[in-house]
């Protein structure tokens, strides 16, 4: 898989896990010039993001990236309940993650679906 493709599956779901391992990668992938040492240091960020467990923060991070496919398309009840769940999001009181997915399958957005933390939020 080229290390663009997977980075675009995986980028919500390292925002979701560190905000400091999205920083680092966003630092490797800088100017387009991706070599077998920076595939390995990918690897490597990905896994240490792996162990680590979302907060509050870093989920609030990537879920309001993840809305931004949906702020203009979405109903005025749908804008209400990103807005409570936004609220009351902690990892143990996920209703927004499961709502994102919904809105994914909804306006049929095929970058979404793509992605790991859409994936994984399926399941």
């Amino acid at each position: 898989m080229h290390w663009q493709t997977e980075w675009a599956a995986n980028k919500y779901w390292v925002m979701a896990h560190s905000q400091q391992a999205y920083n680092q990668i966003r630092q490797l992938a800088k100017h387009n010039d991706w070599t077998p040492a920076k595939q390995a240091a990918y690897h490597e960020i990905i896994a240490t993001a792996s162990v680590q467990s979302p907060t509050r923060a870093t989920l609030t991070t990537a879920y309001q990236h993840v809305w931004g496919y949906f702020k203009k398309l979405a109903t005025p009840a749908e804008k209400q309940f990103y807005l409570a769940s936004l609220a009351t999001l902690t990892p143990d009181n996920d209703q927004l993650g499961p709502f994102l997915v919904q809105l994914t399958d909804k306006y049929n957005v095929q970058y979404l679906k793509q992605s790991r933390l859409i994936q994984e939020l399926r399941d």
